[in-house]
């Protein structure tokens, strides 16, 4: 990665902040940004696409990109509610990528890329409709919920300012895709033991320090009546695909 500020001169023939911003921003990925998959450059779609922004011609994965300023915050406002639920189901529902900048330097503070077997339809908050006066009256919107996904889905290219590695980027890239062939209504179980991992915040964890979050699982799945089975469960998901490991006596480790 050559450089973090957005090349301003780009936007000088446009009068629109959002047209601005996205010629910027849209520059900035393509000339810095490889495919976390497999490493190779991405391009950039046309103009207008429906779907995504850009892709990989090497193993033809999309990205969809989504850019705002100051923060990234616990939510990306994003398109039709209806449209996103649907493409939660599809064999084109993109990766996304989250850019934020600094709104007077235009600096890259956080570009993450959210692959997209962690979407899955509870990270997907729907909004109030428009009111009767808008020009789209009734247009229903979504929300990404950030803080919903777990934190081995954000994969950081910059984060905070500072630049991770490349070898890194790609590691946690593969360290996930065992997820992409699950259906998405058999995911939710494993992320939600996936952000119970993350709040103990620690690499290595007990099976009862799992167990604890029985009560938080339960409020979720009120319909399961055997949580701590449905907990070991996942975690011989995740030890079976390379995610932690057992170590012993209860003793669990991230890898």
């Amino acid at each position: 990665m050559r450089t973090l500020s957005l090349d301003t001169s780009l936007a000088k023939n446009y009068k629109s902040n959002s047209q601005k911003i996205r010629v910027m921003t849209e520059a900035w990925v393509q000339s810095e940004i490889f495919c976390p998959n497999c490493g190779a450059e991405i391009q950039e779609y046309e103009n207008n696409r429906p779907v995504s922004d850009f892709f990989c011609d090497n193993c033809r994965e999309d990205y969809e990109l989504k850019s705002k300023k100051d923060s990234l915050g616990l939510k990306i406002v994003d398109g039709a509610f209806s449209t996103m639920i649907e493409r939660l189901n599809s064999q084109n529902n993109p990766n996304f990528f989250f850019l934020n900048y600094d709104k007077i330097t235009f600096d890259i503070q956080n570009f993450v890329i959210i692959p997209k077997h962690f979407f899955v339809p509870n990270i997907i908050e729907k909004r109030n409709p428009l009111a009767q006066t808008a020009k789209r009256a009734g247009w229903v919107g979504c929300n990404i919920l950030l803080n919903k996904i777990p934190e081995s889905g954000k994969i950081f290219y910059v984060k905070n300012g500072e630049i991770e590695t490349r070898e890194n980027v790609l590691k946690n890239w593969k360290r996930t895709l065992f997820l992409r062939e699950k259906p998405v209504k058999f995911k939710g179980w494993t992320l939600e033991v996936m952000k119970c991992l993350d709040r103990l915040g620690k690499q290595e964890f007990l099976l009862d320090e799992v167990y604890a979050f029985d009560q938080l699982l339960a409020a979720l799945y009120p319909e399961n009546k055997h949580i701590k089975d449905k907990i070991r469960q996942q975690l011989q998901i995740l030890r079976d695909n390379d995610y932690l490991e057992f170590i012993g006596r209860g003793r669990y480790r991230l890898k």
